[in-house]
């Protein structure tokens, strides 16, 4: 059969759709799997509710998210592993050392600095620095190299990271998010599939994803928007995470979904009463 420039076999087109299905599946069951093999004492957790919870869904996610992202593309595989794991990695650092007495006392990005003009290096300061690091290195592996699409590409995969982290203090609500942002981009399949995984876990209040399973999840993503978009739209996308990062140091994004009623039925879907 003669195909015209630009189009694909049908048979091409449906190889293509059984590939995204099967890194869901399988970012899915790496998920599930790890989160298992992650339930460990050390690792449990009091929520909002007073509910013990285990935090064991956050390096699960950011492993079969990393490794089933690294899947979509090899031309971002190396971009995606570096953004992830290393994200995921500061993150169960401060997970772990920030619920210690002396951490804290020290909550959200002033309160870090402040620390340390004092002298001290906390734990979250560490995981800001480490995802910035994590971020601007799996920005220098994509295809854009000019030193501007690197800068403003880190930028993305950063925010994109914290955003996410930010947003993860009611159950499901990253994940939900996560899986809206990653379910159109072909790529992300995997990552989706993942987040789809734990979803149920995270509503039913069994799991939280802290800072690791956020930070991961959110830096992965962020690679797929970075990959997508040139200059410009780096440009554009730092700029909604940067106004919604300053936003949150003085307004509660909890408060805010409470007061929209759309936000409010979405946020609480699937959610314990």
């Amino acid at each position: 059969m003669i195909t015209g420039a630009g189009s694909r076999p049908p048979h091409d087109v449906g190889g293509r759709a059984a590939w995204r299905g099967l890194r869901a599946l399988l970012g899915a069951v790496i998920a599930q799997a790890l989160t298992r093999a992650f339930t460990i004492t050390a690792l449990e957790r009091t929520n909002f509710r007073g509910r013990t919870v285990s935090l064991a869904g956050g390096p699960a996610l950011a492993v079969a998210a990393s490794v089933t992202g690294a899947l979509g593309d090899r031309r971002t595989a190396p971009a995606v592993l570096t953004a992830g794991l290393g994200s995921g990695a500061v993150g169960l650092y401060d997970d772990i050392v920030g619920a210690r007495p002396e951490q804290k006392a020290y909550k959200g990005f002033r309160g870090h600095v402040g620390a340390l003009r004092e002298g001290r290096v906390t734990s979250g300061m560490v995981k800001i620095a480490g995802v910035g690091a994590a971020a601007l290195a799996a920005s220098a592996l994509l295809p854009r190299r000019r030193k501007v699409d690197v800068l403003l590409g880190a930028g993305v995969i950063a925010g994109a990271a914290n955003l996410l982290n930010l947003l993860d203090l009611r159950p499901g609500r990253a994940l939900k998010v996560g899986v809206a942002v990653g379910a159109p981009m072909k790529e992300m399949a995997g990552p989706v599939g993942a987040a789809g995984a734990l979803l149920r876990s995270d509503l039913d209040e069994q799991i939280m994803l802290g800072d690791s399973g956020a930070n991961a999840l959110g830096a992965v993503l962020g690679v797929g928007i970075a990959a997508r978009t040139g200059t410009w739209g780096r440009l554009a996308i730092l700029a909604g995470l940067t106004a919604l990062t300053l936003a949150s140091e003085k307004v509660s994004f909890t408060k805010v979904i409470a007061d929209t009623p759309m936000l409010r039925r979405v946020d609480e879907w699937g959610r314990r009463s």
